[in-house]
């Protein structure tokens, strides 16, 4: 049985494998400074955004610095780490050319799976202009989640077509997504196809199985989980020691 499927028959509460924020300790060596790179005629490097595997990469493709954060939607550590970092991450280190910043979303609930399909569904221009607002947003995200609604458990008896549809409307999912701007027919064709929503469950236990992730967010940096960071003033701090300063 697949994670989500278990999920989808369990409690609505956090998966087991993975909590919101844990940290150790992972000191680092200052390294030299990283030159500037120039973006795309008429364009900052934050409008360069694309597909990459279970996620999506905004900022230069050629980045020394590649930056990848596994976040859960319905996360507080991840949402607070978005409110402290969005435009500052843009602004001194993705728009310099010298970060590419990466974010895979990761399901630690049913809520994360459908959300992250429709924010990856809405397509690389949307991508993260609705992340940014799910997780700026988090406690209007989250209100119909957090407390019981009715129809959720008939819900889930539904067949996968319509299932999805049906918990992103017992938990107002949906209307959270119209009210930024994604039609309903996209949101409703979208969780329409399961592997839309399976393919959160795919990425969360890629991540699980290549990372040992064992809590959200986890940063990863150049292929190497960067231990004991989940807030912006430590990855901050990490991103200029290793030269984006």
């Amino acid at each position: 049985m697949t994670l989500l499927r278990t999920v989808l028959l369990t409690s609505m509460g956090a998966l087991a494998l993975a909590a919101c924020g844990e940290s150790k300790t992972d000191p680092a060596k200052e390294q030299e400074v990283v030159a500037k790179v120039a973006p795309p005629a008429g364009k900052t490097w934050s409008q360069v955004v694309r597909v990459d595997g279970d996620g999506m990469i905004m900022g230069n493709p050629e980045a020394p610095i590649k930056l990848e954060e596994f976040g859960a939607f319905t996360c507080g550590h991840c949402a607070q780490f978005t409110k402290d970092s969005h435009e500052e991450l843009k602004r001194d280190f993705i728009d310099t050319g010298r970060v590419s910043y990466k974010l895979t979303p990761f399901m630690l609930h049913p809520v994360d799976a459908i959300a992250g399909a429709i924010v990856k569904c809405a397509g690389p221009e949307r991508f993260f202009p609705l992340a940014d607002a799910t997780f700026i947003e988090h406690e209007a995200f989250i209100a119909g989640a957090s407390k019981p609604q009715p129809g959720i458990e008939e819900a889930m008896k539904l067949p996968p077509a319509q299932r999805f549809n049906a918990l992103a409307k017992g938990w107002g999912i949906d209307q959270f997504y119209q009210q930024r701007g994604v039609p309903a027919a996209t949101i409703q064709q979208c969780l329409s196809k399961v592997e839309n929503v399976e393919a959160i469950e795919k990425g969360t236990n890629a991540g699980v199985e290549k990372y040992q992730i064992t809590g959200t967010p986890t940063f990863v940096i150049n292929g190497q989980v960067a231990e004991g960071i989940a807030a912006w003033g430590p990855l901050r701090d990490r991103l200029r020691t290793m030269g984006a300063r």
